[in-house]
């Protein structure tokens, strides 16, 4: 399949989604677990559209959500209230009573005031809350520290040497069930060295808590980094074909296999059923941004490439200074390289997606690809310079279909209040 024919059909700015390579590395990381019990539950932050949880949902997934509303999106596409870890650090009362009454699998608790909380929300409701407390092991990932989670310094978790006392007081409410213990170090990270600092750290905690309180399950969170840079070396669409999704996956700078050879060893003695929150591991190289230069533009100084996508579609070059790949949709007429910005249209400076980046020559209306945008993408796109949402496409085999579709000016104004 051609990206080519997608956006023709469906329009610029467009998300396009590979199916084949979502369930690819599902099943890759599914099989390398294989001697212990585990449950992998898709961090739906990651990419929430209904069409991507159902294809997981399928494939016996759990998940793992941070708000109500992504608890509202995983039943909406037929996925298991029950296979869901509920985490965050900011749970609202309503959004406590509603997952109780969808019988998640567990709250990942944050603090001891949101323990209190749960307990007397579940009082209330005459239930038990099931409940795992989030460890936070200060360990050092050497990722960007936006997305660094475990370390002392950072709002998530408490720390290790405080979490037994916490376990202590919530063994003694009486609307509290303890079910397990959870950590989640970062994400983007790409050595398996603090994962395995990680679990080796929390272990002995774990064993403690197993002989008090009977624990279910250790959940060991995700973080697993992708490829940005050079993830796809055709420079042509051609890579979209089912039969070439493997490009995806075997050039990840931590393999699926390495991550498992690291982390085994210690959880195949705990005699615990071993949750994971994959969630950019799964969706981030199966997905790219297709968009439209609309202009080039040649200043004083430097060329650059204008672009219909911007910084609402695709924020994380804006945010985090990231790196995404770019290339042309149609392989050019001849490899003549130049020195360019990428932008978008909206008014700030910060709307770049490369800058200074050596790339094939283009023109006006060529259509080029953002690689490796399925994860944290259109999940964080907004609506600035009220500029429409951009539409969403799945590729199945040699068949694809519209999965969102593109807002319209309407929309920008439909729930606002005269």
């Amino acid at each position: 399949m051609k990206l080519e024919q997608v956006a023709e059909k469906f329009g610029t700015p467009l998300y396009v989604y590979s199916a084949g390579t979502i369930l690819d590395h599902y099943r890759r990381l599914d099989a390398a677990l294989s001697e212990i019990d585990h449950l992998i539950c898709y961090a739906v932050k990651a990419n929430s559209n209904r069409a991507i949880l159902r294809l997981l949902a399928q494939e016996g997934a759990g998940f793992d959500i941070v708000s109500g509303g992504e608890l509202f999106r995983v039943r909406a596409a037929g996925g298991d209230s029950q296979k869901c870890t509920f985490a965050g650090v900011g749970k609202s009362e309503e959004e406590i009573a509603h997952a109780l009454d969808q019988r998640v699998l567990s709250f990942n608790v944050e603090s001891e005031a949101e323990l209190i909380r749960i307990n007397r929300i579940a009082r209330s409701k005459g239930m038990r809350a099931p409940i795992a407390i989030r460890v936070n092991p200060d360990v050092e990932t050497g990722t960007h520290r936006y997305i660094s989670t475990g370390r002392s310094e950072n709002k998530f978790g408490i720390g290790l040497n405080r979490v037994a006392d916490v376990y202590a007081e919530a063994a003694k409410m009486p609307n509290i069930v303890i079910r397990g213990v959870q950590m989640h170090i970062g994400s983007q990270i790409t050595d398996a060295a603090p994962f395995a600092e990680a679990v080796a750290k929390v272990t002995p905690l774990v064993l403690q808590l197993k002989e008090q309180f009977a624990l279910q399950f250790f959940s060991i969170g995700g973080g697993i980094g992708i490829i940005y840079e050079s993830s796809f070396a055709s420079g042509s669409s051609e890579w979209w074909n089912e039969k070439d999704r493997v490009k995806a996956t075997t050039t990840l700078p931590l393999t699926i296999h390495d991550y498992a050879a690291a982390i085994l060893p210690i959880l195949r003695t705990l005699g615990l059923r071993i949750l994971l929150e994959p969630g950019r591991l799964l969706v981030g190289n199966a997905g790219v941004l297709v968009t439209r230069i609309s202009y080039i533009k040649q200043a004083e100084h430097k060329k650059f490439v204008i672009v219909d996508a911007g910084m609402n579609d695709l924020i994380r070059p804006a945010l985090y200074q990231s790196y995404h790949e770019i290339v042309p949709v149609r392989e050019p007429p001849n490899m003549k390289r130049e020195l360019v910005d990428v932008v978008g249209p909206v008014c700030e400076s910060g709307d770049f997606f490369a800058q200074d980046r050596q790339l094939p020559e283009t023109r006006e209306g060529d259509l080029i690809a953002l690689m490796s945008a399925g994860a944290y993408g259109f999940v964080m796109a907004s609506n600035y310079n009220s500029r429409p949402l951009p539409a969403e496409a799945l590729v199945n085999g040699e068949q694809f279909s519209l999965i969102r579709r593109r807002q319209t000016m309407d929309d920008l104004v439909r729930e606002e209040c005269d």
